[in-house]
């Protein structure tokens, strides 16, 4: 097997030739699983999925982050811009509507009937075991209208 290929090239050798068919089979084997790959619509629909719902996870969490912390940053500018005399004031009347809300309650229970009683304990009894939740939709709520009234002022 002395012949002469192309140039001055030698024939390849007998294990050559199998190194060669082997690595063209290996080639040749990766294509067609890439292929078959491309081919499954279902499997490629699904994978589709998974990373839209993936990034739309994320996107939303980033998305929620930043509320939060532009809710907490309209918070603050809003007590830093009030000046004290209205914070006191507001202050002193907070003091007195609790007051009349605790004068209104006391006659309110005087007063009622023992069914209506019974029905503003249990929704006292269901707002304390909630009010995680209450607080935190009632700084949404004061957030909002904060961001609401500086957004109409500009």
């Amino acid at each position: 097997m002395s012949h002469q290929s192309h140039g001055d090239e030698p024939a390849p050798t007998t294990d050559q030739l199998r190194e060669r068919v082997e690595r063209t089979r290996d080639d040749l084997g990766r294509t067609v699983e890439a292929l078959a790959g491309k081919a499954d619509v279902k499997e490629q629909a699904k994978e589709k999925a998974a990373m839209v719902k993936e990034q739309a996870t994320v996107k939303a969490a980033q998305t929620a982050e930043q509320l939060r912390h532009k809710a907490v940053q309209a918070v603050e500018l809003a007590k830093d811009k009030t000046p004290d005399s209205v914070l006191d004031a507001a202050a002193r009347a907070a003091a007195r509507l609790r007051d009349s809300a605790t004068d209104a309650g006391h006659l309110a229970a005087a007063t009622a009937p023992e069914q209506v009683r019974e029905g503003a304990a249990s929704a006292a009894h269901a707002a304390r075991s909630h009010r995680p939740a209450l607080l935190a939709g009632a700084a949404a709520l004061v957030a909002f209208l904060v961001l609401r009234r500086t957004w109409r002022q500009k």
